[in-house]
């Protein structure tokens, strides 16, 4: 094995089978910060105007916006001035095109990149153990359907950033995009609603499996990398690219058709975790194979009709969706089978929207037990369902049942986020308030 390059703590290597990876070159403890890496460039995502600030994600009320484009917000003159090399790529574009500007996060962040790419010559901090440059594209594994997606934002790159962006030529862009595709982080709250999208070359680096020894969490446009088991001097240092819930062909097909790969790590060889997954309803005669297929195939078909209709559905319309997936399913999954998990979240997301409290809690309080066996330790799926069920059991007047969820929400993120994070801090506020 070959090291290419070290960084305090950690260094980059070729990893047997896996081309680049991370190795740890000291022992870490569960809980132990391995390293940090700013973005090397990052967008607020357009629902949370107002709310954050666009240039250091800080979540306050009384923001400041700005004076042409009215639509960028920020703390203070000096966010605004700080975040200027970026936001002018779009203010003139914003004023111009009114309602009708909406490029993806994709196009906006790789707009971001080209921008950045034209004014800074020497590597950045984000680029300690890896360079922008450097990112794998997969661009011979690219299908028809991925590349017409890909010539859809290059179009929209041309459309909505005429003005203060030069572009390179076609076949640049999309190796640029497929490269965005493949190494672009979303960065999320403590509940995991999406506040954005990131590149941190140095946190790409990382292999992935589906028994991650590290968690990814942020603090304001930072990523902080801390370990979640033990890792020893020598180890290779994994994160986990796809949400773990879903059984091993499910989290392969996710994998091979984002990134390329199926996952050989020791989850995926023996399938430990599939049988509880997959829980079945207790007949006298239990559901034939060919039942449990198609009842599958027709979860993840009504996973995808869901994602499609949150753009143009009303909110009773999409839980009307939830309750009808429900119930067929139910016929061969017990509530605890992670597609009935999968689309309970989703009604609970729902409800939440609605302001139905009551209906939010029936969904999260079936959700949490399964959510803490099928997640590895110190999940944030499950620290953001106990976080949720604390605030609604606080705000339903249960308030020593908020209090002890709020608490088993803060024991995984002091892990996960570390103690010193403001989430903590705001969390707590919340207990001695209550």
């Amino acid at each position: 094995m070959k090291t290419e390059g070290t960084a305090e703590g950690i260094e980059r290597f070729s990893s047997a089978g896996k081309g680049r990876g991370l190795r740890a070159l000291t022992h870490y403890k569960v809980g132990d910060l391995l390293f940090t890496c700013p973005a090397y460039t990052y967008v607020l995502t357009v629902s949370e105007r107002g709310n954050h600030c666009e240039f250091c994600f800080a979540r306050k009320e009384g923001l400041s916006k700005c004076g042409k484009c009215k639509q960028a917000f920020y703390c203070n003159v000096d966010c605004q001035r700080g975040d200027w090399p970026m936001h002018k790529l779009e203010c003139s574009s914003m004023c111009i095109f009114k309602e009708n500007w909406d490029p993806s996060e994709t196009v906006r962040l790789t707009a971001r990149i080209i921008a950045k790419q034209k004014t800074q010559m020497e590597k950045t901090a984000s680029e300690k153990l890896l360079t922008v440059i450097e990112f794998e594209s997969h661009l011979e594994k690219l299908d028809n359907e991925k590349r017409e997606l890909i010539q859809s934002d290059i179009a929209a790159l041309h459309h909505f950033y005429a003005k203060h962006l030069e572009y390179p030529d076609n076949a640049a862009l999309v190796v640029l995009f497929a490269q965005v595709n493949c190494n672009g982080f979303t960065i999320e709250d403590e509940e995991l609603s999406h506040l954005g999208s990131a590149v941190f070359p140095d946190v790409a680096l990382m292999n992935h499996s589906c028994c991650p020894n590290v968690i990814v969490t942020y603090k304001g446009t930072l990523a902080e990398v801390r370990a979640v088991q033990e890792i020893n001097a020598g180890d290779e240092v994994f994160t986990s690219y796809i949400d773990l819930l879903y059984p091993t062909d499910d989290r392969n097909d996710r994998l091979k058709d984002s990134y390329f790969f199926n996952c050989d790590c020791k989850e995926c060889a023996t399938k430990g975790k599939d049988k509880a997954k997959m829980e079945t309803r207790k007949m006298n005669e239990p559901p034939k194979p060919e039942t449990i297929r198609d009842m599958v195939k027709y979860a993840r078909n009504v996973i995808e009709e869901f994602r499609r209709a949150k753009h143009y559905k009303t909110p009773s319309d999409l839980l009307e969706i939830c309750e009808l997936s429900l119930d067929k399913m139910g016929d061969a999954f017990e509530d605890t089978n992670v597609y009935m998990l999968h689309m309970m979240y989703q009604a609970m997301g729902v409800c939440l929207y609605m302001q139905d409290w009551e209906g939010a809690l029936r969904y999260g309080e079936k959700i949490i037990k399964p959510y803490s066996k099928h997640y590895p330790p110190y999940s944030l799926n499950v620290a953001s369902m106990w976080l949720k069920l604390g605030r609604l059991y606080i705000g339903l007047e249960k308030k020593s049942l908020g209090v002890k969820a709020l608490k088993k929400a803060i024991a995984i993120m002091e892990v996960a986020h570390g103690k010193d994070h403001h989430y903590i801090a705001e969390i707590k506020k919340e207990l001695e308030d209550h």
